[in-house]
């Protein structure tokens, strides 16, 4: 992480929407103008939900899991790659409005057909993606979808608006990642959830999003931008297919929230609940610094002669493939086993 020369203001935008369901193509065309309105009203940073390209599988929730296989199928080719035109489109819509984009996305594998990541794409101003981080561990009934993500893309990057992280829904409740990038010097978190309204019918799903938002802004002295998505009528109708009961477990009210925390934990401006919208908010990196002369966590602080955590961010693959040595040469072959001739 360089260091930070200055402390940057800027505009920031929670996006809370629903996608084009299963419609990857579709679903892109509705981010590119979601990045237009927002960067019209002067946002220079744009997150999305979770898993907002091409949608969430709510089946997983309201179904058994054989039912569920067919949806899977139906989610893994309505799937993006992370390299793929859907999100060309997205970058170049960044780069037009000159803003940074963090997408979510239902990632598919190079190698693995039953392999989908629940991932977040950083996009810088340029079109450029920043990187990307897929979720550690899905939650519950998600791992009937998605394969669990590598300590590789546990990182923050160093942007124009200034150390920028984030994480994807329940593990935003994982201490140990939070912590991960606060050390590496985070000052911008974004926080990409999905309605979920099949909760516990005591468990108020909009208010726990903004409970883990403000937890993480208070104890890191961060910024949070939280962005979730909404369940629309299309969403409804798909699911009664699986579960002729679908809208009634799928309508229940406070199962959204999109706002912007500052460093004390409390809302930047008042966030908006269940409702498609886009939330905008004033960041001023500068107001980190008097809340973190109290509590820094990730320096004076804490006592990092007592603990000690180690992160391994090691890419992992399902091979690990070598060239076998040469170990004999020709006229024509070197020992590296190329046939470039050898110097003299």
């Amino acid at each position: 992480m360089l260091p930070l020369q200055d402390f940057p203001k800027f505009t920031a935008a929670a996006v809370q929407a629903s996608p084009v369901f299963l419609d990857a193509h579709k679903t892109a065309q509705k981010a590119v103008d979601l990045i237009a309105e927002a960067a019209g009203n002067g946002a220079e940073l744009v997150v999305f939900p979770e898993v907002f390209i091409p949608g969430y599988p709510y089946w997983n929730w309201i179904t058994d899991p054989v039912t569920g296989g067919a949806w899977f199928e139906k989610l893994v080719r309505a799937s993006v790659f992370a390299d793929g035109p859907e999100i060309d489109v997205i970058r170049d819509a960044a780069r037009a409005h000159g803003c940074h984009v963090v997408m979510g996305l239902n990632e598919r594998s190079p190698v693995s057909l039953g392999a989908l990541y629940n991932t977040l794409l950083f996009i810088g101003p340029d079109g450029e993606v920043i990187g990307k981080h897929r979720k550690l561990v899905p939650t519950w009934a998600e791992k009937l979808t998605w394969t669990g993500g590598d300590g590789s893309s546990l990182k923050v990057y160093d942007t124009a608006i200034g150390p920028l992280g984030g994480l994807a829904c329940g593990e935003n409740t994982n201490t140990l990642a939070r912590f991960t990038l606060l050390a590496q010097g985070e000052l911008v978190h974004t926080a990409s959830y999905i309605s979920l309204p099949v909760a516990p019918p005591d468990y108020d799903m909009a208010e726990a999003i903004k409970l883990r938002s403000m937890s993480h802004s208070f104890e890191g002295k961060v910024f949070t931008v939280t962005a979730t998505s909404t369940v629309s009528e299309e969403i409804i109708e798909a699911m009664e297919q699986v579960r002729p009961n679908a809208r009634e477990l799928l309508q229940r009210k406070s199962s959204a929230y999109s706002g912007v925390i500052g460093p004390d934990g409390r809302e930047v401006v008042t966030g908006l609940i269940d409702d498609e919208g886009i939330v905008y908010a004033e960041i001023d990196l500068g107001k980190c610094i008097q809340p973190k002369q109290m509590h820094d966590i990730t320096g004076h602080y804490n006592r990092f002669d007592i603990f000690d955590l180690r992160v391994n961010q090691r890419r992992q693959t399902p091979v690990a493939l070598s060239g076998a040595a040469v170990t004999f040469t020709n006229e024509h072959e070197q020992a590296d086993g190329s046939t470039e001739p050898a110097s003299e």
